[in-house]
């Protein structure tokens, strides 16, 4: 039964069918035809028994699908497809790899020519949008000989499950972040420092190129020679990455949700500052507390951050920014910054929860970012001949002007803003906390 189970007819074959018919349909009028015609029958079945005789005298192929341990989400991912061929002849290959039912893609095949006992592989990417669990099927594999009259198909890789993460391939590009001070990546700001933001070290002996600004008299008077202080960077500041999941939150960009681009964004800014010696944590809530991960200058705390992201699922329901008021003023005891990721579009939504926005910000540095609507943009950028495109323009630019409003109102309102292109979110986000370390507002 598995016999038959892995025969396949290639197209070829129908064709010498379809052939063979045609001939018996005219050797109605012409008799000596169909004496031709039966010849022309049994040497096709016999190139057919041979066919098959030459796919199943071996076991053929092994095959394997390599899949790293996790994807990165809304980033192209390799999937490695080797296979060896146990042949002592030429065949041809075709691949069909199930993939997940994610990407509703029912029309993946890759077509190969191998050698005699000879390895091959090839790589294709995917790229999800969706954080969770990935299934893939079977891996099939059709071998046919030169003959290409018969196909046996052989099935490897009875599925496996990968998990799609927070995108950390992001959070690696701009890991460089943390080391290089120069920031000559494009759109990276070079922000002069301003203020001591610095911390007391020691007295040392004032040497060439050392700031005057620094010479401590006291310590001079003592010991007869220029002495001066010397300061540190202040480290180890708690900063707080809080994911609003409500419905705002779901509006999706480029296939990815404002969610998503919130929590890589995430990923990769707490990368950063962790690196930059300061600790991190996160929040989530919604109409109720979501989870918490209390800062920490731990490096394993990027573990804890990027798990709790992955589980991190949006709410349909309006948040609750007086739950969220509350549920900072219990967490969060110190002076911290806090990077709030949430999305209005109405200065009405905005000016609902200035009152808990205000209350959070007296205590602490508080960011609020949210986000330009990239489809209102690209309406704003058309040219407009018709009055209902004219009409669209209008309001479409009414929106977009409404959003620099409550950025406007915000910054009234002695809270610091982040309004940003979804795509744009990371490197925004990066560069505001750059600004306030370098402006020491924290």
């Amino acid at each position: 039964m598995k016999f038959l189970k892995a025969i396949y007819f290639h197209q070829r074959f129908f064709w010498a069918l379809f052939i063979l018919a045609v001939l018996f349909l005219f050797s109605y009028w012409i008799i000596e035809l169909y004496a031709i015609t039966w010849v022309i029958a049994m040497v096709l079945c016999a190139v057919v028994c041979l066919d098959g005789l030459l796919l199943f005298s071996k076991n053929g192929i092994r095959s394997e699908r390599i899949l790293p341990d996790k994807f990165s989400n809304s980033d192209s991912n390799a999937v490695i497809i080797k296979i060896w061929s146990i042949y002592t002849f030429k065949i041809y290959i075709e691949v069909i790899d199930e993939l997940p039912v994610q990407f509703q893609k029912r029309d993946f095949l890759q077509a190969l020519e191998m050698k005699a006992d000879s390895k091959n592989s090839f790589e294709y990417t995917i790229k999800p949008y969706e954080r969770g669990e990935y299934f893939f099927g079977n891996l099939n594999i059709f071998i046919s000989t030169k003959l290409k009259l018969l196909k046996k198909r052989q099935v490897f890789e009875h599925g496996q499950a990968v998990k799609v993460y927070p995108s950390f391939i992001q959070m690696k590009a701009y890991d460089f972040l943390a080391i290089d001070k120069r920031l000559r990546q494009p759109g990276l700001k070079k922000i002069r420092r301003i203020g001591h933001t610095q911390e007391f070290e020691q007295i040392k002996e004032y040497i060439l190129g050392d700031d005057i600004r620094n010479i401590n008299w006291k310590a001079t008077a003592k010991r007869g020679s220029l002495m001066v202080n010397q300061y540190q960077e202040e480290k180890a500041q708690p900063i707080y990455s809080i994911i609003d999941t409500g419905r705002v939150m779901k509006m999706p960009f480029e296939n990815l949700s404002l969610l998503d681009y919130a929590i890589n964004s995430t990923l990769a800014f707490s990368n950063v500052a962790l690196q930059k010696k300061d600790k991190v944590g996160m929040m989530s809530f919604s109409n109720t507390s979501g989870k918490i991960v209390t800062a920490n200058s731990k490096k394993t705390n990027l573990l804890s951050i990027l798990e709790t992201l992955y589980n991190i699922k949006t709410e349909f329901l309006d948040s609750d920014f007086g739950l969220l008021y509350a549920t900072i003023n219990k967490q969060i005891k110190h002076r911290s910054m806090i990077m709030l990721y949430s999305n209005f579009e109405h200065t009405n939504a905005i000016k609902r929860e200035l009152p808990y926005l205000k209350a959070i910000a007296k205590k602490h540095v508080l960011v609020v970012i949210f986000f330009e609507n990239t489809e209102i943009n690209s309406v704003i950028g058309n040219d407009a001949s018709k009055i209902q495109d004219i009409a669209h323009k209008i309001i479409a630019q009414e929106f977009a002007s409404e959003k620099r409003l409550m950025q406007k109102l915000l910054l009234q309102n002695g809270i610091q803003t982040v309004l940003t292109k979804p795509k744009d979110l990371t490197l925004n986000t990066i560069n505001k906390y750059l600004e306030i370390k370098a402006r020491g507002i924290l």
